[in-house]
């Protein structure tokens, strides 16, 4: 796949939407400053049917509640996710009109439909316009008819893609879309056709579209420009390399199902699957009982969710595990992707376009196993969480409360299990008395809702995603209070509160699996939750990787967390550097010659802050349990000067006299100051005298930090800072 190809493509196709669609806003006489009145039926001398009406007031309403940079933003992803849609469908031969939309048999931007259009057969297509358009030679108008028809004839079968276009959004669809400089052609022109038979192109393109949104975001941040709702997509969504996802659902999707159903060819077939380490007799006693329970758990018992899924890669991988596992029990191809979509898998995220994304990708991996499957009326369980704004607890009931600013928290909301499915029969039979309190939201809307409540709510055999990465600092103020609120030992990142929301979406001894930053593993501010982890649950295995294995410049690590605690489990870690990485891939896996360990968790509590020291030698945990040199006497940070240039000098470069290694004085103006340096494995490092005359005055009256000075000219032991 040429990812710099696909990566030119969508950043320049963003703007030149925008742009675009900016252009058709103008023309229905709408522009930053200005809207047309209420009830315009005319633009420019021309009356507008009834349809365009309609739309334009639409339109209208759109602008006045979302602003018009963010209305033009949305029609713009939302024709780039169109776009994209049917460039892939078309690409792999599953439009039911089996005429292409944008390219010829080989792929050069030269549109079947045009070509055909006399005779093509598209649900809802008026043959009586097209010849009309044709017979004109007005291509242009004939095109966009025909696009707008097919994506409209598309919404019965893939509605969570092709909604049907009878909004503002038609009214925004660019002009000029045959001219070989317009995004269309360009499609076909950058991204080779072959890019377009792998279901990952979704992904890439959709993080490529973000570039420069996200470029603006972390410029914003360094002017204290805190991430909001509608910039946590951008500045969190990072495409996961599809090696790092067949590692992360064959390690926990496989591996819950081979401890209930042992089976050596669908082991094999797992390339990054990790094989349990040899346990002690006691642990292999505890996993033999959980091996029976799993062995009573039928395939299409099975649930998995992402709940952060972006544009569906790592559902994607899911239901490629789950149509194995189907077959190993005798199912039909058609009944197991069948059961997939519907019984399976879920999806959740914050943003409307990558769950329309994700959507899609589930429907065309069904699509790649079942050629009928878009005639099977079924449909998966992905949803973009939706959010309601009312605080009114007295006229509206549980659940249009708990979904007050969804959209800064996504899965993070922690839902109470209630009966969700009886409320959405209600709602198909419009029949509760209660039905009234829903109305302000819209019955369809409300369904939404439950159905959303009903995926945060249950619990999951498997939670595997890539969280959002967000440090405390910057996130918006509703944001911060809730994670401070709510998650009090992950507090410091937005991943890390993901991982504990993770932990308690899980059914017993089901798989948490996520890839998320190295930090969670070493740092104090996550001291707290891996204690609670180690307690709780259970490392089975742990990929930690260098800076830049994931294309980002830091540390990475996926972990796959049991839902079980299991004292004495020896996991298995490795550790990945960029140099393991040819073509994308790790040359051999497990990586050889690199850290591989396979050790008990419960020794990492032994070292101070219980840090995931995986490669801690055995002599080295030894020392740990002597005793500590804080229990023999204080351990302090000393001073810092605030100004090493003015307080601080070599000693042979003071006048002698003014030196002392006594107590500070009156007379003396230099004293021995350990400051540290290069390596010296028993002594050195004696460089520096400080200015401490008259006890410290200079220094107290400057921004100097004189920390501990209770404990200054003590006999002691001293060393510069160290790394985690």
């Amino acid at each position: 796949m040429d990812k710099n190809a696909l990566k030119k493509f969508a950043v320049w196709a963003r703007t030149e939407l925008i742009a675009r669609t900016s252009l058709r806003a103008q023309r229905c006489a709408i522009t930053p400053a200005s809207t047309p009145a209420p009830g315009t039926d005319s633009i420019d001398g021309r009356v507008l049917s009834p349809a365009e009406r309609r739309q334009l007031q639409a339109l209208i309403r759109r602008i006045t509640a979302n602003g018009f940079k963010q209305t033009i933003e949305e029609a713009a992803y939302t024709w780039f996710n169109r776009f994209i849609a049917l460039r892939y469908m078309e690409a792999n031969s599953c439009l039911p009109s089996h005429v292409r939309i944008f390219t010829d048999g080989n792929g050069r931007f030269k549109p079947q439909i045009l070509a055909e259009a006399s005779h093509v057969q598209i649900d809802g297509l008026d043959t009586a316009k097209v010849f009309a358009l044709k017979e004109a030679d007005r291509d242009e108008e004939l095109f966009r008819y025909l696009l707008i028809t097919q994506c409209n004839a598309l919404s019965p079968i893939l509605p969570g893609m092709f909604q049907k276009i009878e909004d503002w959004t038609e009214l925004l669809l660019p002009d000029r879309l045959l001219e070989p400089d317009n995004v269309p052609a360009k499609m076909a022109e950058m991204i080779p056709e072959d890019d377009w038979h792998e279901v990952q192109v979704i992904g890439w393109l959709y993080q490529y579209y973000n570039t420069e949104l996200k470029n603006q975001v972390f410029a914003d941040l360094k002017r204290n420009i805190k991430i909001d709702r509608n910039t946590i997509p951008p500045a969190t969504q990072l495409f996961t390399p599809d090696w790092i996802v067949r590692y992360m659902v064959q390690n926990s999707l496989g591996r819950l199902w081979l401890e209930g159903h042992p089976n050596a060819d669908l082991q094999s077939s797992w390339q990054y699957y990790i094989p349990e380490a040899q346990q002690t007799p006691g642990v292999l006693s505890r996993l033999q009982a959980v091996r029976r329970e799993l062995s009573a758990l039928n395939p299409e018992d099975i649930r998995c969710i992402d709940p952060c899924c972006g544009s569906g890669h790592i559902l994607a991988a899911m239901f490629d595990v789950l149509v194995q596992i189907y077959g190993t029990c005798g199912y039909s191809i058609r009944e197991a992707v069948r059961l997939i979509v519907a019984q399976n898998i879920w999806g959740l995220d914050i943003d409307d376009r990558a769950a329309q994304l994700a959507y899609f990708t589930v429907m065309m991996k069904a699509r790649e196993y079942d050629r009928r499957f878009f005639e099977r009326a079924v449909q998966p369980n992905i949803y973009a969480i939706h959010e309601t704004n009312s605080y009114d607890m007295d006229t509206m009931n549980y659940l249009m409360t708990a979904f007050v600013d969804a959209k800064e928290y996504g899965s993070i909301l922690r839902i109470e299990a209630r009966d969700y499915s009886r409320l959405r029969d209600d709602l198909k039979r419009n029949s509760t008395r209660e039905l009234a309190l829903w109305q302000p939201e819209g019955i369809a809307e409300t369904d939404h809702l439950a159905r959303q409540a009903e995926a945060l709510s249950q619990k999951y055999h498997v939670v595997a995603t890539n969280p959002p990465y967000m440090g405390s600092s910057g996130m918006g103020a509703k944001l911060g209070n809730f994670v401070r609120r709510n998650y009090p030992d992950s507090k410091s990142d937005l991943f890390a509160a993901f991982i504990e929301r993770g932990n308690d979406m899980l059914l017993p001894y089901g798989y948490n699996c996520m890839v998320t930053m190295q930090s969670w593993m070493f740092l104090s501010s996550f001291e707290k939750m891996r204690i609670k982890m180690m307690k709780t649950k259970t490392i089975t295995c742990l990929m930690h990787m260098e800076n830049m294995v994931m294309g980002i410049a830091f540390g990475t690590a996926v972990t796959v967390l049991r839902n079980a605690s299991m004292p004495k489990y020896r996991g298995t870690y490795n550790y990945v550097k960029l140099a393991d990485i040819q073509d994308g891939e790790p040359r051999e896996f497990p990586v050889p010659g690199n850290r591989f360990a396979q050790v008990c968790a419960d020794d990492f509590a032994k070292i101070p802050g219980a840090p995931v020291a995986y490669w801690v030698s055995g002599n080295m945990l030894a020392a740990f349990g002597h005793q500590m040199l804080g229990d023999i006497c204080p351990v302090r940070k000393g001073m810092d000067t605030g100004n090493n240039e003015r307080f601080l000098r070599l000693w042979h470069e003071v006048e002698s006299g003014k030196f002392s290694f006594g107590m500070s004085g009156q007379s003396v103006k230099w004293f021995p100051y350990d400051k540290g340096g290069e390596f010296r494995k028993w002594y050195g490092n004696k460089y520096y005298v400080v200015n401490y005359e008259n006890d410290g005055y200079e220094l107290e009256q400057s921004p100097a930090n004189l920390r501990s000075r209770q404990l200054y000219f003590h006999t002691h032991i001293t060393w510069s800072a160290l790394t985690a």
